[in-house]
């Protein structure tokens, strides 16, 4: 006589169920090691500590010291690091012994050209399209729309750090357009 499948002589699940469980979980599993690897090129890796910083880096790829960056700048020197995103970003000498709290990334905001500091006009000019920028990256005559971004500066244990702006942009009295 034929057993009611309710009943407990009867197994919850049969030999056909427990095999298509079987075989599922073995493919997901290869699936996902498989995508894994794929997965992690396309991440890029993050950068700093809890603190969100960046260390700064020269034109060589190395980590900005502070006290030797200053031995080697003049008061006033306006230098290109590597900052945020890979983005050349000014340092700024305020005295022999400090680093301006701000750098300002070097990308025009009209077409992102490089621009570089012109100390005889005391600005910043874009040589693609002459878009200006006074010394402290507001935007003065265009075809640039905006000023350029801001990014915290500070020494930590010799080592020059950028972090985020995201307060109000002093220049301008507006929150920031970069963050």
């Amino acid at each position: 006589m034929a057993q009611a499948s309710g009943s407990a002589d009867v197994p919850s699940m049969g030999r056909r169920q427990f095999m298509n469980f079987l075989t599922f979980g073995s493919v997901t599993g290869v699936a996902l090691g498989a995508l894994y690897p794929v997965v992690k090129y396309f991440l890029p890796p993050s950068s700093g500590g809890a603190g969100g910083g960046l260390t700064a880096k020269d034109a060589l790829g190395n980590d900005i010291k502070a006290s030797e960056f200053l031995a080697t700048h003049s008061v006033g020197d306006r230098v290109l690091a590597q900052g945020f995103k890979g983005d050349p970003t000014y340092l700024i000498v305020d005295g022999n012994d400090a680093i301006r709290d701000y750098g300002l990334n070097a990308v025009c905001t009209h077409l992102g050209c490089v621009v570089p500091w012109n100390a005889s006009a005391d600005k910043f000019i874009c040589p693609c399209h002459g878009s200006q920028y006074n010394n402290e990256g507001k935007v003065v005559r265009g075809p640039a729309p905006l000023s350029l971004a801001l990014a915290h500066t500070s020494v930590e244990d010799d080592a020059v750090v950028f972090t985020k702006w995201t307060e109000t942009d002093f220049r301008t009295g507006e929150q920031p357009w970069w963050s």
